[in-house]
């Protein structure tokens, strides 16, 4: 069954959670729920309007990272691990609005909308065929021959990427990317918040934020995800 829904969450280890979460909550304009699980390492961000997709998780881990969940794929709440090893999750149906981009101070509009995947070289193909098959969405390609999307339902939150990395092996991780009409103005925001700029391309600036989790900041269109 096809997503109805998907989440991403944003694992932070138990040293960097306080930090993590403001950042994440001040670069997306978030509210904060109150928190939930066994030893309250869950909490949501949560938007002015709009569905939530972005949550946050406290971790036992030694780095920030990603993963996601995938709603309405199953019944049930459910771990699992792609083959190239990116550890996701299936859950119960959810869905709602999808929020829409938020308005800065100057005018520019940013969306978190896009995970993706970083995939070693000998598992890209492998990757792409299992995402395509879970999702049941259509497998495209991209400008860069070294990418493939996951054409995205209309309402869907976030967009999947699928990009090979050069060289390397070891499991699949992810980051999140954010579409933004005015990138310089974005990346201005995001380094008064406390984040470093870390590299970067023709269209894209590679970031860190303040606890060393890596997310970029493209030129897409924040309403279509797509570049102008």
């Amino acid at each position: 069954m096809p997503p109805t829904w998907i989440t991403a969450f944003l694992d932070f280890p138990t040293g960097s959670w306080e930090n993590g979460v403001r950042f994440w909550r001040d670069v997306t304009a978030s509210g904060l729920s109150p928190v939930r699980g066994a030893d309250g390492e869950f909490a949501t961000l949560l938007p002015a309007t709009g569905e939530p997709f972005l949550r946050v998780q406290r971790t036992g881990a030694d780095r920030p990272g990603i993963h996601l969940d995938l709603h309405g794929a199953e019944d049930h709440w459910e771990v699992r691990t792609s083959p190239g090893g990116f550890v996701f999750c299936v859950n119960v149906p959810a869905g709602g609005e999808r929020p829409p981009p938020q308005a800065w101070p100057g005018r520019h509009t940013s969306l978190v909308d896009q995970v993706c995947l970083d995939i070693p070289p000998d598992a890209y193909d492998a990757e792409c065929a299992y995402w395509a098959d879970l999702t049941g969405w259509e497998l495209a390609p991209t400008s860069a021959p070294y990418m493939r999307q996951l054409v995205r339902p209309a309402g869907m939150p976030l967009r999947i990427l699928l990009q090979r990395r050069d060289e390397g092996s070891g499991p699949v991780t992810a980051h999140l990317d954010i579409a933004t009409t005015d990138r310089e103005a974005e990346v201005a925001r995001h380094v008064a918040l406390g984040a470093v700029v870390d590299g970067g391309g023709a269209r894209w600036t590679r970031m860190l934020d303040p606890v060393g989790m890596v997310y970029c900041l493209t030129d897409r269109d924040p309403v279509t995800g797509l570049l102008p």
